[in-house]
């Protein structure tokens, strides 16, 4: 009696289903592992926000705050020359960040709106909602001119929500 070399049909189907098991147990933990890398990345932009927004108050001492949040970014070519720096292209941040205030622009999964607050230049608020929630992150971040990140767990926070 001669044997056929190679697997049945049924040896590759139980192959198959053993690796769909391990994909649905291994992709649910990436999902989560995504989202609080997305979480983590938000909150150091929120910081770099809140340093990039101090160092903009100091070297503009009379504008004070900036504006809009891309006045603390600036193009590659101006910033790169070094003197190309102004109130309205400080290069204090990288305008990646600066830019990342609607759709398509979001920066990890998530948007920053930034928001000057009474007179201008005296104070700032920052928004930082996930881009799509529930997916690209869970917690929704908030900061101001006390450089006190905050955080939502399913809405906007704003002054007296716990912080970090």
């Amino acid at each position: 009696m001669r044997r056929q070399k190679g697997f049945s049909l049924i040896e590759l189907l139980i192959v198959v289903a053993i690796i769909l098991i391990i994909a649905a147990i291994a992709i649910p933990n990436f999902m989560r592992s995504k989202m609080a890398a997305n979480e983590a990345s938000a909150v150091s932009s929120l910081r770099v926000i809140n340093t990039g927004e101090i160092t903009y108050a100091s070297a503009y001492t009379s504008v004070g705050y900036s504006v809009v949040l891309s006045d603390l970014g600036g193009s590659a070519a101006v910033c790169a020359v070094g003197t190309g720096a102004s109130q309205t292209g400080a290069c204090l941040i990288d305008n990646v960040l600066a830019l990342a205030s609607s759709a398509p622009t979001a920066k990890s999964g998530y948007y920053f709106l930034y928001s000057p607050v009474g007179n201008a230049g005296t104070a700032y608020t920052v928004q930082g909602p996930p881009a799509i929630p529930g997916v690209t992150g869970g917690r929704y971040f908030f900061t101001d001119q006390t450089s006190v990140i905050r955080y939502g767990l399913s809405s906007q926070p704003n002054q007296t929500s716990s912080p970090i």
